[in-house]
């Protein structure tokens, strides 16, 4: 059956492009236009898409306002468009937090420039999402954040950043029928002196770190580094959205920082990232030949080669199998791997890539990684 798409946009242009655009693939059908967020929820709940595209600055109500009435009332997975600019992924990363499960640019020379490139990265988003898991997509993820200071017991090696204050959630929203069964979780792991944690993720990834990394204690005894599949415009800015909800520190990677516990460097968008036995961070130019920039198999492969079996590295939801061969390394090397379970998963890619290849250590859900990295590392 084909995939039903619902197209929002207050641009009548782009509206009638990104209409023909969906309407060439033989295997998706649009099923209406909205104009505006109150629109578009009217025909969210009438036309049942498979997928909404979605504009965030509207008249009447904005994208992200929709998003959060949408998944309330008819859940339905968004693709946010976005602006490749420091306020447009502070946008989008709220998108994110609303419950939308993946954004792209917005360019209107792109689309006159490369309309066969911009057609197949478009439809390719358009059919990824629209086999999200329902379960994960809909457990009502965080609002955008507003942190408010609050006590926290800080030990004598805290690094002196107050806890969080917590993140409320609204009402978790129904559950389609679809929706996969619970995956059978491992046991608690056991304590190890890791020099190094290493996480990478993709389509789904900005919640799911936000969720790992607020159960971290400002005393996380190990480095961090993240590996999210974001364009160059947007690691800045969640980078900073991270360290602001979290008592460890979180920053964009730059060339020649050094590793240090409590702190997670995450991976500079368009460009590569290494880590030597040093604990220095590299940063290379984005190699054209690799399809992500930056890329979680070049991360992983530097821990392996530096750091032996003291790596704990853990893939969270995505598409694809960015990840699997540098765990394949890490493994060799004696390192520990995890994977995210497909029940929380928006999209189980890359961590089914791991458990398919039978690289992992320990496969858990979501909610339970932050708590196990703890009990790990601790």
């Amino acid at each position: 059956m084909a995939v039903k798409v619902l197209v929002v946009d207050d641009s009548g242009f782009f509206r009638r492009r990104v209409s023909e655009i969906l309407s060439a693939d033989p295997s998706i059908q649009v099923v209406g236009t909205a104009t505006n967020g109150k629109e578009a929820i009217d025909q969210a709940i009438a036309l049942k898409p498979d997928v909404i595209t979605m504009d965030y600055e509207m008249p009447m109500m904005d994208g992200i306002t929709a998003v959060r009435h949408i998944m309330q009332r008819c859940p339905t997975p968004v693709l946010m468009f976005s602006s490749l600019t420091h306020e447009g992924a502070r946008v989008t990363l709220d998108a994110l937090d609303a419950g939308a499960v993946d954004f792209l640019p917005k360019n209107f020379e792109d689309i006159s420039r490369n309309p066969e490139k911009v057609k197949q990265l478009l439809c390719e988003k358009v059919h990824s999402i629209s086999r999200s898991n329902r379960r994960s997509l809909f457990s009502a993820p965080a609002p955008a954040p507003t942190p408010v200071a609050a006590p926290a017991p800080m030990s004598a090696s805290t690094f002196g950043r107050p806890a969080p204050a917590p993140v409320a959630r609204p009402a978790a929203a129904p559950v389609r029928a679809s929706a996969p069964a619970a995956t059978a979780q491992s046991p608690a792991p056991k304590r190890k002196a890791y020099k190094l944690v290493a996480i990478g993720t993709s389509t789904g990834g900005p919640v799911a770190l936000q969720r790992v990394l607020t159960q971290l204690p400002a005393n996380f005894p190990a480095p961090i580094v993240l590996i999210q599949h974001m364009p160059a415009a947007f690691t800045k800015a969640f980078a900073e959205r991270l360290d602001k909800l979290c008592r460890i520190s979180v920053k964009e990677a730059e060339d020649g920082d050094i590793l240090r516990p409590g702190l997670a460097l995450l991976a500079p968008g368009g460009k590569q990232m290494m880590v030597d036995g040093r604990g220095a961070i590299k940063i290379l130019p984005g190699d054209e030949r690799l399809n992500y920039k930056p890329c979680v198999d070049i991360t992983f492969g530097s821990a392996a080669k530096s750091y032996g079996d003291k790596v704990l590295a853990v893939v969270l939801t995505g598409m694809g199998a960015d990840g699997r061969e540098g765990a394949r390394l890490l493994k060799q090397g004696g390192s520990a791997i995890w994977a995210q379970d497909e029940a929380s998963c928006v999209i189980y890619g890359m961590p089914m890539a791991i458990v398919k290849a039978n690289l992992a250590d320990a496969v858990y859900s979501l909610d339970d990684i932050g708590k196990h990295l703890v009990e790990a590392c601790l």
